[in-house]
């Protein structure tokens, strides 16, 4: 279950030059839920996932979309922009 976004400064460029989003998760899911909820939630197609735990212990995954898909429009529609 995606819990939020997770925006820094990093992470808006990732946005801008990569097609990338970054969430904070629940540390229980797979690389697999979290597409199937990037997908369903936000209608995207995503082609990779990456996943690191935080020193604060908090699951953060980054979520790379398709060409088709723009980061930038998902991430104006939580606000970020």
């Amino acid at each position: 279950m995606l819990k939020y976004a997770y925006i820094t400064e990093k992470a808006t460029v990732q946005i801008d030059k990569d097609n990338k989003l970054h969430f904070i998760v629940d540390i229980d899911d797979t690389k697999d839920s979290i597409k199937k909820a990037v997908e369903e939630i936000y209608d995207v197609t995503v082609t990779d996932i990456k996943t690191l735990i935080t020193p604060k212990g908090l699951k953060k995954a980054i979520v790379t979309l398709s060409g088709e898909n723009s980061a930038e429009e998902i991430a104006s529609r939580l606000g970020v922009f």
